[in-house]
Order: structure tokens, then C-alpha cells, then sequence
């Protein structure tokens, strides 16, 4: 058998920040990159086929990867279609370029802001471009406290519940094989006792139990699409989401995913406080997602307000970009490290609309890509992504590889196909060329 080798260069970059090198040993760079080897790559043994379905003996092939498993993405709220100005386009292209993933937005006020007339065309629309560029997508998100739709904003919670329930049907059923991964419920630990704006949802919450709306907002949305990935999402870490997350388990609630949000406009968690989260929430059995991920680029603003109106004097630094680059290297890398991350979603793409009006983009204003922007491309495109392998089949039309999971397209002179590897550790795949 003919083996391809080359080098898995997957760390690159030390774990040590401003002098602050973590505490955890799990967190040096030997153990970050024998983990990242370990859990994100497979040694692969790949028998080729001809359309006869003989085993193509003695053929030069060029294995290319096309995807990965691992999902890096962002929120693409800005996605306009229609939209040809210069920015849209280079909003598109840097998009497209990095990420694989994308989070689609159904706050229900300003998706079905006249009741019964949801805007699902323009959710497609989006849906469209992100499959046109081989992106994933998820919904987000079903069940939310804020942005109640004013119609919305009179009901009791008697007459709430129902209608929530309702929405969760309508829209996973009819954006089934469109979007199958959804943000079911969003901040749930919070929702009860929210009062920043005005709606019934956090009555009807407070009335029967966060417990009960995620088990009812669950079960619409599993029974309206069986195979789709419903994430419980929530930017508490603390014992609270913990317990939230224990009860509804015993509840008997079909918890696919856990969703982690790290917006860090108020300061960085570091490495050991990522790596703490990830093993707390690991517990549970249930794959993570982290699913909004801030770190600014600027000066951090001292009593920070979470709500009311965009700042309008918060500005990306030089200084901020380079201390933003290398804190998004280190929080990608230990989370890529752990066996239990799933996904990891940017927040804003652009510093252009960033929530609060804070310079969180991975790309400028005028969609020029920031340091971060680049590191990630040499991790996600580069060191976390398997190199083009050319190499010759042997007599029973083998050959084998390591490679990072995903999806990959396979060469044989002008015959061409296509497979997945799916797990880490040694492996069998097969593959017919036509």
C-alpha cells in the first residue's frame, strides 16, 4: 500500500498571552496538539474503484479535502443577495473563503412582524447563498424572551404559550431540509425574571418553568423535523445553566446539542477559564457548541451597557487588532483541542452592524480582513486542513493518508468522486470514481 505523509502542523502558535501562560498542564502545546491529532484527524486507508467497481490498481490520484467536520462559523445576518454594491461582494467572499457554518436569523419580531405572514422567502434567499458555497446552516433563534413581535407583545401567557409552540411547528416544518440545525430556546436561564422589554414570553415562563417551555419547544420542533440537531443555548456558564440543563435531561427533553455563548466585550476569558467551561458543560455527554463568540478588536468600555442604542465612538485599534488576533488563536485552538466541541460561531462577520456598535468584526467596516481574520484562515485553511496529497494507488487500490475530518474529492486521471471521513483515529473509506 502506498502511504502519503505529510506534516500536520495543527498548533502553530504557542498557548502563552501578554506573558499569561495557562496554569493547566491539558493546556500545554504538546498536549494541545496531541489532542487536536488525536480527536480532529483520522489515519486513513482509502480503496479507489473504477466505475466497474474493480479496485483501480497502480493509478496516480489527488485526494483534496472540501470541508471540514468541524463547523467554524459566524452569524450571516448580513447576507443580501440582491444587494451588488462592493461591500455585499466582499461581505460574500471573505465569508464564503473561511467559514462552513452559518447562523440565519428568526427572532420572531422581525420575522413575522405582521402575524400570520412570516418572512420565509428572504430566510431562504440566505439559505440559498449558504448552500450555493457549500455552507451549513443553523436557525436562531425559535424561542426567545426579546424581539417579541409588537402584535405579540399584549398576549397573556395563556395565550403566548400556544402561539410559541406554534411558531416552533410552522418554521422547522417549513424550513426542513433548508435549516436542520436550530437554536431552540434562547437564554432560558434569564428568561423568567427578564424585564428590559416589554413581552408575555418571560410570564409565561415564569408561570410554567423554564423546564416546561424548553420541553414543549423541543418536542414541536423534533416532531415537525425528527432528524434535525435542536441546541439549548444560553450565555450563563455558571451552576444555573448546569442545573437548567440536569432538570431538563431528567424532564426526558431531547437536548442534541449544548449551546455555550463567550461574547468577551467585558474581557477575554483566557485559556484556563475556556478550557474550565468546556469540561463543566463536557459532563453532560452532549456535544458543545460555542455559539457567540465576541472578542473586540478596541479599548474595552468601562460600565459597558448591554442594551439601548449602538455606540457610536467605539473604534478598532491597531493595538486592539494584534492583542484580538492572538486571543482568537488561542480560544480556537483550545476549543478545536477539546473532544467535546462540536462548533465554534463568530459573532458579528464585520465591524459594519456589530452588535452594541463595538469593533467585533473579523473584518473592518470597508470589509478589509483584520489580523484575526487572517490567522484563522492559516488555521482553518491551512494548518487544520489536510494539503493537497498526490499519490499512486497500489495493487488492490488502496492508498492511505492522514487527514483532517470532512469531506474530500478524489482525482484519478479524468475520472472523479467523492467521500467523507467521519471519525478520528484509523479508518476504512472507499470511494468509486467515474
Amino acid at each position: 500500500m502506498h502511504k502519503a505523509f505529510f506534516a500536520l502542523s495543527v498548533l502553530g502558535a504557542s498557548l502563552v498571552l501578554a506573558g499569561q501562560k495557562p496554569m493547566n498542564p491539558e493546556l500545554s502545546d504538546e498536549a494541545v496538539e496531541r489532542r487536536i491529532t488525536q480527536h480532529r484527524t483520522a489515519e486513513v486507508t482509502l480503496t479507489v474503484r473504477g466505475p466497474d467497481g474493480r479496485p483501480l490498481a497502480g493509478a496516480p490520484i489527488v485526494i483534496r479535502q472540501t470541508r471540514h467536520k468541524f463547523l467554524f462559523g459566524c452569524n450571516a445576518f448580513r447576507i443580501n443577495t440582491a444587494d451588488s454594491s462592493p461591500a455585499q461582494q466582499q461581505y460574500q467572499k471573505r465569508f464564503a473563503e473561511l467559514l462552513n457554518y452559518a447562523t440565519l436569523p428568526f427572532y420572531w419580531g422581525s420575522f413575522e412582524r405582521t402575524e400570520g405572514k412570516p418572512e420565509t422567502e428572504r430566510l431562504k434567499m440566505m439559505a440559498r447563498w449558504c448552500a450555493d458555497n457549500n455552507i451549513i446552516v443553523k436557525g436562531h433563534p425559535l424561542c426567545w424572551h426579546q424581539v417579541t413581535p409588537r402584535w405579540a407583545r399584549e398576549k397573556t401567557p395563556e395565550e403566548i404559550g400556544p402561539l410559541q409552540v406554534a411558531r416552533v411547528t410552522r418554521d422547522v416544518t417549513a424550513f426542513r431540509g433548508i435549516v436542520d440545525i436550530w437554536d431552540v430556546v434562547n437564554e432560558a436561564v434569564v428568561m423568567p425574571k427578564f424585564n428590559r422589554e416589554p413581552g408575555p414570553i418571560p410570564a409565561w415562563c415564569a408561570k410554567v418553568g423554564p423546564v416546561e417551555v424548553i420541553k414543549q419547544t423541543f418536542a414541536a420542533a423534533r416532531a415537525a423535523n425528527p432528524s434535525a440537531t435542536l441546541v439549548l443555548n444560553d450565555f450563563d456558564t455558571s451552576p444555573r445553566y448546569e442545573k437548567l440543563i440536569e432538570d431538563c435531561l431528567k424532564a426526558g427533553v431531547s437536548i442534541d446539542v449544548i449551546g455555550i455563548q463567550s461574547h468577551m466585550h467585558g474581557g477575554y476569558w483566557g485559556a484556563d477559564r475556556a478550557w474550565d467551561v468546556c469540561n463543566r458543560f463536557a459532563r453532560f455527554g452532549k456535544p458543545l457548541h460555542f455559539t457567540e463568540t465576541t472578542i473586540i478588536s478596541g479599548d474595552r468600555k468601562e460600565n459597558m451597557r448591554w442594551s439601548g442604542p449602538p455606540y457610536d465612538d467605539w473604534f478598532s485599534t491597531p493595538e486592539g487588532e494584534k492583542r484580538q488576533a492572538e486571543q482568537v488563536v488561542e480560544f480556537y485552538t483550545v476549543l478545536f483541542s477539546h473532544p467535546a466541541v462540536q462548533a465554534i460561531t463568530w459573532w458579528d462577520f464585520s465591524d459594519s452592524g456589530a452588535w452594541l456598535g463595538a469593533p467585533s468584526g473579523l473584518v473592518r467596516k470597508d470589509m478589509s480582513p483584520k489580523p484575526a481574520y487572517e490567522e484563522l484562515m492559516k488555521r482553518i485553511r491551512g494548518r487544520w486542513w489536510t494539503a493537497e496529497v498526490k499519490t499512486t494507488t497500489d495493487a488492490s487500490g488502496r492508498a492511505a493518508f492522514r487527514g483532517f475530518l470532512g469531506d474530500y474529492s478524489i482525482q484519478a486521471g479524468s475520472a472523479a468522486g467523492s467521500f467523507t471521513i467521519g471519525a478520528a483515529g484509523r479508518c476504512e473509506a472507499a470511494v468509486t470514481v467515474k
